[in-house]
Order: structure tokens, then C-alpha cells, then sequence
């Protein structure tokens, strides 16, 4: 099986001044991830390196670019599933921790438990030695702004949740074996511990060997009311392509309950979709080698992954802000090992590094 990664960056309204870096973020995303599976490990690592990368990024409705609650505090959800033998670990209402997804397969692979929450997920990521950092690092300039304005009498928060962006990977290694992997700040001005889909298994995400994987993204009370990611694995399995599956998911999810979203696919033979029905998704995929991504309606860019690797490091650099820049070393090293004939191992091993 060639292995696939697909990644988003979460669905809605994109402005024309963060596109480059949204655009930037998912790339990046999708090759490390990429990165992962050319070395042959799995596909659950694949999506937990994609999602940790986006985590880092302040361009995403996730970690440190998280939103705030009503009481101006990150709370963040995250789910991981693997398809091999459906098991899964979630996390929600999480504070002061980088990445929420790292949180998640651990409960997946250290407890009988499937979801920890708020204090009792806490208590957990300290027992865990994950470490713990001051709630403050993960709130950028824009989330606080876009606080503030939720807060004055006269301001519309349905018109500050259409830019967020909830991101997402899902993947298939040589083996076969497929995962998902979502994360989310959730919404802007949010009620204090309100939970969303992305911890709801089912709902922000599922994987099943015997169909393929979804990672959804949008307005978290509606994919939860149609169970969105189990729906599109469902019309699969009645035989729909990827992109048929994810398009008739959508379309009920709109019709039924007026809730418009995106979601990213690839099923067991390795096929992939990127949809949505909202303005816009950024989303990336590698598969063969070769790089696709885009953001509105119709659009795709490809590369091949060297010529990614040259063209996009330098966008990274500028676009992400100066204490992430080491991902961006790390890319332009990863292309010095490639036009330099190093072997795809050490590739991969690079492109599979925690930050």
C-alpha cells in the first residue's frame, strides 16, 4: 500500500490576508506527516506529528492559536483514533498544555478510558509528565482581539465564528492501517466548559480499516447532531467514492440542520477527498510523492515534494513567528538531504521529529 496523509486547517471564511499562512501551515503539515509514513511508521504517528505541527501554528483555531471562552481562557479538545482495532483516546476542556493531541493517544494507550476531561485530564497530563505551561502562551494578539469584540453590546459572534479553524489529519500507512487525528480551540466566547464535536467520537473524527478515516471541521453542534465522520465512512461502505461520500454528508448535514463544514478523507485503498460547504478549507495532501493543496473552491496546487520542500520553506519562515522558526530550519534541511541523495530513512526521520 502507498502510503497517504490528508491534512486541514479548519473550515469557514479564510481572510485574504492569512491565506498564505494557512495555506504554509497545512503544507508543512502534510509533509511531515508525509515525512512519517516514507520512513514506515504508522499511520497513527503520521496524524499525530500533522495535527502537532498545526497545534504549533498561530495561524489555526488550535493550540497556541486557540480561541478564548467567556472568561478570556483557552480550552482546547482533541481526538485520535486508530482503525486497526477502532481504539481511540480524546481529551476536552484542556488547559495550559501545547498540544492537546499528544494528551489524547495517551489516554488511548496509557487507560481503559476512551475521553478525560477538564480537572480529571489535567490531573492526567500531569501524571503523564506532560509539561505544563502558563495559560497565557497560548493566547495570540488576534484571539484576544476577537474576545474583546464578542464582548461589546452590540457585536455579532456568529460573525467572528466563520474564520476558525479546527485542524486535522488522516492517513493510511504501507500497512494499510488508517487514523484520524483532530484538534480545537472551539468556539470564540464559548460558555465555560462547552465540549464540541472534535472530542465525540464519530463526530470529529473516525477510522476503520475496513473503510477509511475522517477528520471534520466546522460548526461543532451541527456535526455532532448528524455524527458527521461516521456518516461519510457510512456512505462509503455502501460503496460511494470518497468525494461522493463527503459531498452527500455535507449536503444532509446542511439540509437537516442548516450547518455548513468540511471534511477530509481517504478511504482503505488509499483515495482521498478534501470537501467542504463553506467559503473555504485550507487542506493539503501528498500521495506518490506529490503534493496537493488548496483553499477556495476548485483550486489545487501540486508539487512534487522536492519542489515543495524548496519553494514553500521560505513562506514557512515568513509566516510562522520568530520562536517557531526552527520548523522551518528543519524543512530546509530536510530538502539539503534530499538534493544531496541522502536516503529516504533519514528523510523520513528528520520530517517525523518532534519540535
Amino acid at each position: 500500500m502507498k502510503p497517504v496523509i490528508v491534512v486541514h486547517g479548519g473550515a469557514g471564511r479564510i481572510f485574504k490576508e492569512r491565506e498564505e499562512g494557512c495555506r504554509a501551515g497545512v503544507v508543512r503539515a502534510a509533509l511531515r506527516g508525509y515525512g512519517v509514513l516514507k520512513q514506515g511508521g504508522t499511520a497513527l504517528d503520521a496524524v499525530e506529528e500533522a495535527v502537532q505541527s498545526m497545534e504549533d501554528d498561530p495561524h489555526f483555531n488550535a493550540g497556541c492559536g486557540s480561541v478564548l471562552n467567556e472568561k478570556g481562557e483557552v480550552e482546547m479538545d482533541a481526538i485520535i483514533m486508530d482503525g486497526k482495532k477502532l481504539d481511540s483516546g480524546a481529551v476536552s476542556a484542556v488547559k495550559c498544555i501545547a498540544n492537546p493531541i499528544k494528551l489524547a493517544r495517551l489516554v488511548m494507550e496509557k487507560t481503559k478510558h476512551m475521553l478525560l476531561t477538564d480537572h480529571g485530564a489535567h490531573l492526567f497530563a500531569r501524571a503523564m509528565g506532560i509539561p505544563e505551561i502558563p495559560g497565557e502562551k497560548l493566547i495570540t494578539e488576534r484571539s484576544c482581539e476577537r474576545w474583546k469584540k464578542n464582548l461589546e453590546p452590540d457585536s455579532n459572534p456568529e460573525e467572528f465564528q466563520k474564520d476558525l479553524g479546527t485542524v486535522g489529519a488522516v492517513a493510511i500507512d504501507s500497512e494499510g492501517n488508517v487514523a484520524c487525528a483532530t484538534s480545537t480551540g472551539g468556539l470564540s466566547n464559548k460558555l465555560i466548559g462547552r465540549v464540541g464535536d472534535t472530542a465525540c467520537i464519530g463526530s470529529g473524527g473516525y477510522a476503520d480499516n475496513h473503510s477509511g478515516a475522517t477528520s471534520t471541521t466546522g460548526h461543532g453542534e451541527s456535526i455532532m447532531k448528524v455524527v458527521l465522520a461516521r456518516l461519510v465512512l457510512y456512505h462509503m461502505e455502501q460503496g460511494m467514492s470518497p468525494e461522493v461520500a463527503a459531498d452527500t454528508a455535507l449536503d444532509y448535514m446542511k439540509t437537516r440542520v442548516g450547518g455548513l463544514g468540511g471534511v477530509i478523507v481517504v478511504n482503505k485503498a488509499g483515495e482521498w477527498a478534501a470537501r467542504f460547504s463553506t467559503k473555504e478549507m485550507s487542506w493539503a495532501t501528498v500521495k506518490d510523492d506529490e503534493l496537493h493543496y488548496g483553499i477556495h473552491a476548485g483550486e489545487r496546487h501540486v508539487k512534487s515534494v522536492d519542489e515543495a520542500l524548496a519553494s514553500e520553506s521560505s513562506v514557512w519562515e515568513e509566516s510562522l513567528p520568530l520562536q517557531h522558526s526552527f520548523a522551518s530550519a528543519d524543512l530546509q534541511e530536510l530538502y539539503k538531504m534530499k538534493i544531496n541523495g541522502r536516503n529516504e530513512a533519514n528523510f523520513g526521520q528528520l520530517a517525523g521529529a518532534d519540535e
